[in-house]
């Protein structure tokens, strides 16, 4: 989720000052920015065995205290990788957020990957969320604003996907755009609340050399709740043999992601009726049309 308001300046040089005066034990460790970088926080490689994350705006900031929580319960029971807090940072030195020092991990993000064998990928992936959602739910931080209400019902933007079909018009398929959001919205998850990543994208999912998930990393829109959002990825990043390995693996029901379809439907519409630039606004007609073409089940 963007949030466009002012953004503080941060760089590696702060980031140097920043661990110099808070853990002097890593001081003098080189910092290098992280390719690529997210638009919720940026990342710094510390040495070669640490990363230091800072949140690029308020809204974002919850995540720092939720991740620091959750990422040590729910780490020992997944079969990926997750990232590791190792430290707590305050603000400092005109930098106004707390932020985080984690664990270094290895691996390319998916969406670099040079080659990927998008089916094997799509099972890993289905794997994981899976084993996710199996994670006793206990205490955990409960779909809302923390997460910009993913993990919660997809009609909760539902004013921000009418207006997008105003602003769009005759730009897209209007009438199949509502059947999609109607189909998803007259569902919802009707158990338990379980734990959903929130942000299941191919930035956030690292890959070994082999192309095989190795990690999945940004937990900060996690939380418990419909797992519906974490399925998005079907249709943003797969294509559709892939769409099936993933449903298969994921193991979700119709009605699950008859929402997902509706998150995706949702993101594409409001990136294309605002500021997505021109390559952007290619990847989300993309997606549109694949939304809009395959409900997968």
């Amino acid at each position: 989720m963007r949030i466009d308001v002012p953004r503080p300046r941060i760089d590696a040089e702060l980031v140097e000052r920043l661990v110099a005066a808070q853990f002097p034990h890593w001081a003098g460790l080189p910092v290098h920015e992280v390719d690529p970088q997210g638009w919720d926080n940026r990342t710094y490689r510390l040495g070669s065995e640490l990363s230091v994350r800072l949140p690029s705006a308020a809204g974002y900031v919850p995540a720092v205290e939720k991740e620091q929580r959750v990422l040590p319960y729910l780490a020992p029971q997944l079969e990926v990788a997750v990232p590791e807090p190792v430290g707590l940072g305050v603000p400092a030195d005109g930098y106004p957020f707390p932020w985080s020092v984690r664990r270094w991990l290895d691996g390319t993000v998916a969406l670099r990957a040079v080659a990927l064998d998008r089916r094997a990928f799509a099972a890993d992936v289905g794997t994981v969320l899976r084993q996710l959602r199996a994670i006793p739910a206990g205490d955990g931080p409960v779909a809302g604003a923390h997460s910009f209400h993913r993990g919660a019902h997809p009609s909760y933007y539902a004013s921000e996907v009418v207006a997008a079909l105003d602003t769009l018009g005759d730009a897209v398929d209007h009438g199949a755009c509502v059947r999609v959001w109607d189909e998803a919205t007259a569902t919802a998850w009707d158990g338990p609340g379980v734990w959903f990543h929130g942000d299941v994208a191919p930035g956030n999912l690292l890959v070994d050399d082999a192309g095989r998930l190795a990690a999945l990393i940004d937990f900060g829109t996690c939380g418990v709740g419909d797992p519906a959002c974490d399925l998005v990825l079907a249709w943003t990043f797969l294509d559709e043999e892939a769409r099936r390995v993933f449903r298969d693996a994921a193991g979700l029901d119709r009605d699950t992601w008859a929402r997902a379809r509706g998150w995706a439907l949702w993101k594409s519409l409001i990136m294309l009726a605002g500021s997505a630039g021109p390559g952007d606004r290619v990847e989300h007609e993309a997606v549109l049309r694949a939304v809009l073409v395959d409900p997968v089940v």
